[in-house]
């Protein structure tokens, strides 16, 4: 097979930069893996979020606006063209607070931020009371919340799907249940997977999340990334009892709550613990004392895809030019970024964003 393009990595991120790829005119062929590997894009939050990104890095908290910004024509262009609806809700998001201490720590820095935004970051704080009339089922231990207007959630698994049917129906080939195992250069790359399928391109994107990690290296790239184990409880569906997403809960669109997430380094371990439930259980039914009479209905753990420094990475190989690494742990957030606007750093057109920031480059010395 012989594509512009060939994607190692058929999640969020993947599919999100082939649809931008084939959107501009070039080939694309997706290579993904098998049921068995790690699955960001299928366990993750769901969160389309600006709120507390950037902290350390404003260009991080400006590539999110950026992408936050193009998401609802995005999801209208995926729903027009595959019937699938991804549940998107851009309403502001909360972040809950249970001390005057942090929510006034956290306040100084968002406006440290908003500061280096040159004003970009619309927030306010709600007290109790005020929360209370936007959240009537809020409990009396949050004493406030700060309300991110540029925040939402979508539903992940539609976006997979929409995403993943419009590739190819632009006429992308997205090959299922393989594992690149060696990336070759001689003027054009040749992928060998472990079923003996070979595809060759005129350039290659690694976007397979903790994948990275072994073929990264063999493609001249650090790949430092490491997984992060994130639990998760899915209650049954429940009359409307929130009406924003937060990073404790979010009520999805038939009625779910889903409640998260654990911030655990275990390796390579997704399983579930009770100790991990427990802590999002109690921390949830304190935000929303009503959710103490729910039925809980599934779990799963999943692997989050973490840099040192949390941000994304979008690096070209020294030792393989025409070969790139994109990789992040905000997949559905910076969907529609990598769909409209990386693919132009991938071309090197002039509109490519300035992606300078998130190159390897920042690692040397770690």
């Amino acid at each position: 097979m012989e594509s512009d393009y060939a994607i190692i990595g058929g999640g969020v991120v993947g599919l999100s930069v082939a649809w931008g790829l084939l959107k501009k005119g070039r080939s694309v062929t997706v290579i993904d893996g098998d049921d068995g590997s790690f699955r960001a894009s299928r366990g993750n939050f769901g969160l389309v979020w600006v709120q507390s990104k950037g902290m350390n890095q404003p260009r991080y908290a400006q590539w999110s606006q950026q992408s936050v910004k193009a998401w609802r024509a995005f999801s209208d262009e995926l729903h027009g063209n595959t019937g699938y609806e991804v549940g998107l809700e851009q309403n502001g998001g909360y972040d809950f607070h249970f001390s005057e201490e942090t929510l006034a720590d956290t306040v100084r820095q968002y406006e440290t931020l908003k500061a280096k935004l040159g004003g970009d970051y619309p927030y306010e704080i709600l007290g109790h009371n005020e929360l209370r009339k936007e959240e009537p089922e809020i409990g009396p231990k949050v004493i406030g919340a700060i309300l991110h207007h540029q925040d939402g959630h979508a539903n992940p698994l539609k976006l997979l799907k929409a995403l993943a049917d419009d590739v190819r129906r632009l006429g992308g080939r997205v090959l299922t249940g393989k594992t690149v195992q060696s990336v070759s250069r001689t003027g054009s790359f040749r992928l060998t997977c472990n079923d003996g399928t070979m595809v060759e391109a005129a350039k290659t994107v690694l976007s397979a999340g903790l994948g990275a990690t072994e073929l990264g290296p063999r493609m001249g790239f650090r790949a430092p990334i490491r997984p992060q184990r994130g639990q998760v409880l899915i209650t049954e569906k429940l009359p409307r009892i929130m009406n924003r997403p937060s990073l404790i809960a979010r009520q999805v669109e038939e009625g779910g709550v889903q409640i998260g997430a654990t911030n655990e380094e275990v390796g390579l371990d997704d399983t579930v613990t009770l100790e991990g439930l427990s802590g999002l259980a109690q921390t949830a039914i304190e935000t929303y004392p009503v959710l103490g009479r729910a039925q809980l209905v599934r779990s799963w753990g999943a692997l989050r895809v973490l840099s040192p420094d949390g941000l994304p990475i979008y690096q070209q190989s020294k030792e393989m030019p025409g070969a790139y690494l994109v990789t992040c742990h905000s997949g559905v957030t910076l969907a529609a970024a990598h769909a409209r606007f990386l693919p132009h750093w991938l071309e090197g057109t002039p509109a490519a964003p300035d992606v300078k920031v998130f190159s390897e480059d920042r690692f040397a010395n770690s």
